[in-house]
């Protein structure tokens, strides 16, 4: 790029259509091997790239009824919920991944507290022991590195299952527990779900206060 040579250059057309050929010619499910097989190919294709990224976003499609029979062919998206997956593959470390339930909001309407914090001259927030609490839930969790996509594929049967078990630890400790705040509770969910899947090497959330209020 510094030198205006394109020579080197993959278009970005080039990549599109990769991986459309691609998912015409792999499994695209789970979309942690998906992301694997796209991100060794244009490792291994092209010796001057050393690694590559790929994100894929899965969206909630949900088969239409009609006169009370599934349609055979019509779907409705199922709210804003997504899964999403990162891959790296480089020439020399193998595949990294991360695997992530993004995009779902919940709401609870009691169950809730945030007091006892630090008061200083700049603190407006009262305190509560009981609020409504809201929020836009990103969970996301890092697998031990895979050195090979062979290694990837051996792993497919894991991938569901520990999206399936995020999500349900994820909804069942933000239901279930009398939340003190959210980083606690944030840390209780990052607790099982390493303690749940030991391929897993760590967990991230982010919980963003959606803000409600009784009138």
């Amino acid at each position: 790029y510094t030198e205006a040579d394109n020579s080197v250059v993959v278009a970005t057309d080039s990549m599109k259509q990769t991986v459309y050929i691609l998912a015409k010619q792999h499994a695209v499910t789970p979309p942690e091997l998906f992301a694997a097989t796209v991100s060794s190919h244009f490792v291994e294709k092209y010796k001057h790239i050393h690694s590559a990224n790929v994100k894929v976003k899965v969206h909630r499609w949900t088969r239409l009824s009609v006169d009370g029979k599934p349609h055979p062919h019509s779907f409705f998206r199922d709210g804003s919920e997504t899964r999403n997956v990162e891959a790296t593959a480089t020439e020399t470390n193998g595949i990294s991944i991360r695997s992530a339930v993004a995009g779902l909001l919940v709401l609870k309407s009691t169950g809730s507290g945030f007091h006892s914090f630090i008061r200083d001259e700049y603190t407006q927030l009262p305190e509560v022991t009981d609020r409504i609490l809201s929020t836009d839930v990103d969970c996301g969790w890092v697998w031990n590195s895979f050195g090979s996509l062979k290694d990837v594929e051996k792993a497919v049967p894991q991938f569901d299952k520990t999206w399936d078990k995020a999500r349900t630890i994820t909804l069942d400790t933000f239901a279930r527990e009398n939340s003190p705040s959210v980083q606690n509770t944030m840390y209780k969910m990052c607790d099982q779900i390493l303690a749940s899947v030991p391929d897993v090497k760590s967990v991230d959330y982010s919980l963003p206060n959606k803000h409600y209020f009784e009138i």
